[in-house]
């Protein structure tokens, strides 16, 4: 699996819970087969960066979703065909070329910190600068958006728990099949 980079414990000190592998996404079922979650190589050097900054502010990460098969995100098109929170997968989504990631902060208890919303909540109120959310959860999201920003990643302004690595369309699409990964 050429480029791409297994994200587990102890290297990767995150919670992942990859929601696509489980019901408790907006699809309301499974889309993936396992929990492995996956980041091209330079995305997993920032991810290791991420943890380091958010360790030094007393946090951690649960990730959400990291690389996305092709396959996954023609799924998730034609369940939800929504251009403000889904790439097309004709054109390609970041996800797919293994160097976004979606999260969240966790305290040191595992709790997550409030953001607002909860992940994948396709509505204004998931934009980043949305102040219609309580004064608490916006400041979370401003550490997070320092910790990511500070760590290498860019954001998308439509969800507050998706960022990518800039230029994302230089890096080459996988699908389940080229990859290797087995999450289809």
């Amino acid at each position: 699996m050429p480029q791409l980079v297994r994200i587990t414990r102890p290297e990767f000190d995150v919670e992942i819970d990859l929601r696509y592998a489980t019901n408790n996404n907006f699809t309301r079922a499974p889309v993936y087969k396992s929990q492995n979650c996956y980041l091209h190589n330079t995305a997993a050097t920032a991810l290791r960066e991420t943890i380091k900054l958010a360790a030094g502010m007393g946090y951690r990460l649960k990730i959400f979703d990291a690389y996305r098969p092709t396959e996954a995100q023609f799924k998730l098109w034609e369940h939800t065909p929504d251009p403000h929170f889904l790439a097309n997968p004709v054109s390609g989504s970041p996800h797919s070329r293994g160097v976004a990631i979606d999260l969240t902060l966790i305290d040191k208890s595992g709790q997550e910190l409030d953001m607002g919303t909860e992940f994948d909540a396709f509505t204004p109120k998931s934009y980043h600068g949305n102040i219609e959310i309580p004064p608490e959860a916006q400041k979370n999201r401003r550490i997070l958006l320092g910790i990511m920003t500070a760590s290498g990643w860019d954001w998308y302004e439509n969800e507050w728990w998706h960022y990518q690595l800039p230029n994302p369309r230089g890096y080459r699409l996988w699908s389940d099949k080229d990859a290797g990964t087995g999450l289809i």
